[in-house]
């Protein structure tokens, strides 16, 4: 290591303990001087402190920063048991961000820079949203904890142990991928319920729906749609939220496609983007009419932020048509790209996009195959929010869907010129 790299690295820890002390002198700036145990000169020593034994430690010894992080955190536990005595303070908040600024400062001197960095800008959010923490702390149930819990365990504990490969003889069944989407249901039901929390229904929701929509819109038409059957005044709200989602998938299928095939991207580009402006602004008025009143002083029933065996169901059903979608494929092989793309869309849209944009230069077919699929997984997810939210909402998503398809269609056949990359 370099004099210039060594300067750097030690700069970095002392940032680093400056950054903290700012932090925590700014919430304790009304005591006077000599007070308080540590501020921000104190912090930003004990950063450069750790920097210091970690260039003394260059060598491979860590016996030395060891002997350092005891002796310092001695000294400041006897400081902070003074200082707590005197105003019957037991929080060991400070001292903790104490030892972990010194640490800090060895790791940027001894690690990777960036993730000391990281680990800094990390202990200062934390440190500084005590507030936001501890009143969300209050407000959650044991339910929504135990909620969290189980999506862990789902996650982390489950999802690895399964077989990332396909188990049927069509190669359609892998438990691995479909465990995967079965989670993201349950995140996502579990993101929009504390999205709402914490912002508010109207503005939660269309968040919820928006971020889901990067990812699944139809989980996210099933999630928000469970929720219809308790929120029928509400119904304006959900399905703006669900028509939101939708248009962040078809501009989700657009980017995908111009990172991967740019000539299919200009062939869709047209009436993609004119369906996606349609169910923005749809999505805009029926947010714009949402009855916020009509719930209660909270203005959404949302009182169950994980029903496990709806996602199982929704997982069962999710598997049948990736089955059905693999026999399809088998049955029909390439030559059968419109009906094999037509019975994938009741899924996603994202394989079908893949397969022609792997395709080279799009043809007619390809074009078409891509855009079959997204038509029908907007018919496909007003049909599940028909069953998993009722007619109401089913009627509406089907109309506002079918309106968006007709003005794709429409841009498609209007603007011939823009179709030319798509090839004879």
């Amino acid at each position: 290591m370099d004099l210039y790299e060594l300067a750097t690295r030690l700069g970095l820890a002392l940032a680093l303990g400056f950054v903290i002390g700012l932090e925590r002198g700014w919430k304790e700036r009304e005591e006077g001087e000599g007070h308080r145990t540590a501020g921000i000169r104190t912090f930003s020593l004990i950063g450069l402190l750790g920097g210091i034994f970690g260039m003394l430690s260059l060598g491979g010894d860590r016996i030395l920063i060891a002997a350092g992080f005891v002796l310092t955190g001695a000294v400041l536990a006897a400081f902070m048991w003074r200082e707590g005595e005197r105003g019957h303070d037991y929080s060991a908040t400070t001292l903790v961000a104490a030892l972990l600024t010194f640490m800090l400062g060895a790791a940027a001197v001894l690690g990777e820079m960036a993730i000391a960095a990281g680990a800094g800008v990390a202990t200062v959010g934390l440190l500084a949203y005590k507030r936001q923490l501890h009143g969300f702390l209050a407000r959650i149930t044991w339910d929504e904890l135990r909620s969290g819990l189980l999506l862990g365990a789902m996650t982390f504990i489950a999802l690895p142990l399964l077989p990332d490969r396909a188990l049927d003889p069509w190669g359609a069944l892998n438990p691995h991928e479909l465990w995967l989407i079965t989670i993201l249901i349950a995140a996502i039901s579990f993101l929009g319920y504390v999205a709402v929390k914490l912002i508010g229904p109207s503005r939660g929701l269309v968040l919820a729906a928006a971020v889901g929509g990067l990812v699944s819109s139809t989980v996210v038409t099933l999630t928000l749609a469970r929720l219809a059957r308790e929120n029928v005044p509400r119904i304006a709200l959900l399905a703006g939220a669900i028509l939101s989602s939708g248009g962040v998938m078809l501009l989700r299928v657009l980017v995908l496609a111009s990172v991967l095939n740019l000539a299919l991207a200009l062939a869709l580009a047209v009436p993609l983007l004119a369906a996606a402006l349609f169910q923005g602004l749809a999505a805009y008025l029926l947010i714009g009419r949402d009855n916020k009143g009509a719930a209660g002083p909270e203005g959404l029933v949302h009182k169950n932020p994980f029903l496990l065996p709806e996602v199982l169901r929704f997982g069962a059903i999710l598997a049948a048509v990736m089955l059905a979608a693999g026999i399809a494929r088998s049955v029909y092989g390439d030559g059968g790209l419109l009906a094999v793309a037509a019975i994938s869309g009741l899924v996603d849209v994202d394989a079908v996009t893949l397969s022609v944009a792997g395709m080279g230069a799009p043809d007619a077919a390809g074009v078409a195959a891509v855009l079959t699929a997204i038509a029908v997984n907007s018919v496909a997810k007003s049909a599940y929010a028909w069953y998993a939210g009722g007619g109401r909402l089913g009627l509406l998503l089907l109309v506002l869907n079918l309106a968006a398809i007709a003005v794709a269609v429409a841009a498609f056949f209007l603007l011939p010129s823009l179709n030319a990359f798509a090839g004879p």
